[in-house]
């Protein structure tokens, strides 16, 4: 912004001066050269994002490749080796000072036995995900199991979705001891908080977790399900398809076990039904 404004500047001294004839007519294409340039250089500064949005065309064609049965997808990791990251996934990070790690684990009282993934990550400003390969989802369907570790009062459990890459994704993000959920967007590595709210803890040791993300005519929006209440739904068009995963961020520990992927198609209509 101040490298345009400063050639906004220097075009405006240099179209003050003084000529005629030929020489002022030179100048005067000149300086209406360099006036659309200044323009393009300002118009465009601070609105300019690393991904891209999807055009029309390619959203049509990432909604035709949703129709795919292989993407309705369940991870148990109860065949996965214990100790190890779970086959199909990878371990990656966001943020300054990561510090995190991702294994199988074994445990008889859970919701699908005998294993889940334990996540940990001990930094303030970053988030560790163990994301799916080779799925990439435009509108996802996302529901796991999860229970947070005893004291980590000021860490974060949840999902990730939309992925391009570390820097460019949505999570939604939950801390079940403050009792509260939102949704961020994180794009050039920048995080956004979408929509925050509270949520109703159930006196239980595991949790569900659903996140949905949908459209409606010309709409994306989240909505976001926690023990089978709706707490919290935004809008937003950024980030189009991509990957997803499961998140744990801040001084946090947790276990995932069910997580369940599916592409969601909307079952709303798209217009009111015509009064009679």
């Amino acid at each position: 912004m101040d490298y345009g404004c400063e050639r906004a500047r220097q075009i405006q001294v240099g179209c003050n001066g003084q000529g005629s004839g030929v020489t002022f007519f030179k100048r005067a294409v000149q300086c209406l050269r360099l006036v659309v340039v200044a323009g393009v250089l300002t118009s465009g500064i601070g609105t300019a994002w690393a991904v891209p949005k999807e055009t029309s065309t390619e959203k049509a064609e990432h909604l035709r490749q949703q129709a795919n049965p292989q993407l309705f997808k369940d991870w148990t990791f109860d065949k996965d080796d214990v100790g190890s990251v779970p086959k199909g996934f990878a371990a990656v990070a966001s943020g300054a000072q990561q510090q995190g790690a991702w294994k199988v684990e074994a445990q008889a009282a859970v919701p699908s036995a005998p294993n889940v993934v334990l996540g940990t990550s001990s930094c303030g400003g970053c988030h560790e995900m163990l994301v799916a390969q080779g799925f990439q989802y435009e509108y996802p369907d996302l529901v796991v199991r999860i229970q947070q570790e005893a004291g980590s009062a000021a860490g974060q459990v949840g999902v990730v979705f939309g992925m391009k890459d570390a820097q460019n994704y949505y999570a939604t993000l939950v801390d079940v001891s403050q009792k509260i959920i939102q949704v961020v967007r994180v794009i050039d590595g920048k995080e956004s908080v979408l929509g925050r709210g509270a949520i109703k803890v159930k006196p239980v040791e595991w949790h569900t977790l659903r996140v949905q993300r949908n459209t409606i005519i010309s709409k994306d929006f989240v909505e976001t399900f926690f023990d089978g209440s709706l707490a919290l739904s935004v809008e937003d068009q950024a980030l189009g398809v991509g990957q997803v995963g499961m998140l744990v961020g801040g001084d946090a520990s947790a276990r995932f076990d069910n997580f369940n992927a599916a592409p969601l198609y909307s079952s709303r209509p798209l217009s009111a039904p015509a009064a009679y």
